[in-house]
């Protein structure tokens, strides 16, 4: 498998190489964005905003807080907040402090706190207070010596954050009662913070950035280990690749949580280096809201995953926005329908640019070339300073056009998962290169379309059935809302297609099967059709088809 497939089809302008090694940290080209971009808005939340030079100044006072409470370089911190102001403030001082970032999903059970914590060993953390009752449950058998709480509209501004912190506190009752010794509300430790020296601490770019924990919708939950190297990498990568249609000041819609290595390496941090901002969504999954917000707001760029789009087009609201000066929109974490795509580009008239990452990669592996050259149905290609390779199951590259497991080689690629070596040789070959664990394949131009997650591949008969497949062809049916196909034992061809399906219209079993027969093979046919009224999701959207098996 030659690059040069590849390359040759790169946007004018976008490099094959990628010069990052004048930077020592993250924090390098964050001081570089802030002092540059200063007047400009760095994020923007329920109507309050944050400048570069807000955000320069508060992180810095935070940094000097968690110095002065004796947290040092390589101490581990939870950051465990939705989108809100206060969630960039905390991640760029704790970076500064030179701290390793533990994002955590504030929804996360207290078994699910307790494992993240212990693995990671997290001395600190910083909590939305209306999760605090979860972690005071877990807080004795962790290794937790500072816990700063803050409430959801702080730094609203009076009265708005007045208002939404008693509407959430009281009225929707979302906060139960907790008690920690000794915690410190975020307005003090920033206050704190500001009467003490920041001292910046000596940096290496193989120094440890984040333990970004897997969604463990494969296993245990792991955590990643992203150097700064890796981190800045795939910001420089994603910038330039974004270069032909983005420039300078973009304005995203930041909707896929931060805490999620998607919407922290794409929004927060790649958009950062361009001086662009970020319109924060606390909760995407009121689509009312959205939608109002939407209808409000400017953007230039947004950035989601295909079950957020498919429900935005879904409201009956969603024509009357104005999308005339959305430039793009940019697909990931799951594989994008090719009848959401076409649906997002009539509705909005701007397309749905596909990339492909994982966590391991930090994230982002490929995308499609924004200069309109993109190719629906695929995920485009591998960025700049990124090598890739489709293999079988012996590590023996396959024929063209046949599928093989993706593995790649770049700068972006983790150091290994913590505390777990033998997981990381199982996932990082002894020559730099990285299994994904994605089936897929290429065409003669160099595009890559993955076919599906190995482990869910069905076997029917001894073929191969990919989950996608049957779902892009179930869901241009016109009358489903959301699909997932599985494979469940059959006594006589090993395994049969199922599928979930959560309608909009009066569709029926029959009108289903009829319309695979039209467009699949026989053996990749459902043979049993299951309504629901929901399909379980992971935190960011991506149906779990582990679940539904």
């Amino acid at each position: 498998m030659q690059q040069k497939l590849w390359t040759k089809h790169y946007p004018t302008g976008v490099p094959l190489e990628i010069e990052f090694e004048s930077y020592k940290s993250i924090i390098d080209l964050f001081e570089e964005s802030t002092d540059r971009f200063a007047h400009n808005v760095a994020f923007k939340c329920m109507g309050a905003t944050l400048t570069y030079q807000e955000l320069e100044e508060h992180s810095r006072d935070f940094a000097a807080f968690l110095q002065n409470r004796g947290l040092e370089k390589g101490d581990r911190i939870a950051i465990q907040m939705p989108n809100c102001l206060q969630y960039p403030i905390v991640l760029f001082g704790a970076l500064r402090a030179g701290l390793i970032v533990v994002n955590t999903n504030p929804l996360y059970t207290a078994r699910e706190m307790k494992h993240q914590f212990h693995d990671s060993g997290v001395k600190a953390i910083v909590i939305l207070s209306n999760f605090a009752h979860v972690l005071q449950e877990v807080l004795p058998e962790t290794d937790i010596e500072l816990v700063v709480t803050t409430g959801l509209g702080d730094l609203l501004g009076f009265p708005k954050s007045f208002i939404v912190n008693t509407v959430v506190k009281y009225v929707k009752k979302m906060v139960p009662a907790y008690d920690i010794v000794d915690e410190v509300n975020f307005y003090q430790a920033l206050d704190e913070g500001s009467l003490h020296d920041f001292v910046t601490p000596s940096f290496d770019s193989g120094d440890i950035a984040f333990l970004q924990y897997t969604g463990g919708t494969t296993g245990v939950s792991k955590g990643a280990m992203l150097t700064h190297r890796n981190i800045i990498a795939n910001m420089l990568q994603i910038a330039e690749w974004m270069k032909p249609r983005l420039g300078e000041g973009e304005v995203i819609v930041t909707a896929l949580p931060l805490y999620h290595i998607f919407s922290l390496t794409v929004n927060c941090l790649a958009f950062m280096y361009r001086g662009s901002t970020n319109l924060l969504v606390t909760n995407p999954k009121d689509i009312p809201a959205f939608i109002k917000l939407l209808d409000k707001e400017h953007y230039t760029v947004m950035s989601g995953v295909n079950t957020l789009f498919n429900a935005l087009m879904n409201h009956p609201d969603f024509t009357s926005i104005d999308f005339s000066k959305l430039k793009i929109s940019v697909a990931g974490g799951m594989a994008l329908q090719n009848a959401v795509a076409e649906r997002w580009k009539k509705m909005t008239g701007t397309p749905v640019i596909e990339g492909y990452g994982l966590t391991e990669a930090s994230p982002v592996v490929a995308c499609n070339p924004v200069d309109g050259t993109d190719r629906t149905g695929t995920i485009g290609l591998p960025l700049s300073a990124t090598d890739v390779k489709l293999v079988n199951d012996d590590g023996i590259i396959v024929k063209d056009g046949e599928a093989g497991e993706l593995c790649l080689k770049g700068p972006q690629v983790m150091k290994g998962y913590w505390n777990k070596p033998d997981e990381t040789d199982k996932m990082m070959l002894a020559d730099g290169w990285l299994r994904t664990g994605d089936m897929a394949v290429m065409d003669k131009d160099g595009f890559f379309k993955i076919v599906d997650r190995k482990k869910d591949m069905i076997l029917v008969s001894g073929f191969n059935v990919y989950p996608n497949e049957v779902e892009d062809v179930v869901a241009s049916q016109g009358q489903v809302a959301e699909v997932a196909a599985v494979g469940v034992p059959d006594e006589h061809s090993g395994e049969v297609v199922k599928i979930f399906v959560v309608k909009k219209g009066t569709v029926t079993e029959k009108d289903i099967i009829d319309y695979c027969k039209k467009n699949l093979v026989g053996y990749k046919v459902p043979k049993f059709v299951e309504f629901r009224t929901e399909l379980p999701k992971t935190n960011v959207g991506k149906i779990l088809r582990r679940a539904l098996r």
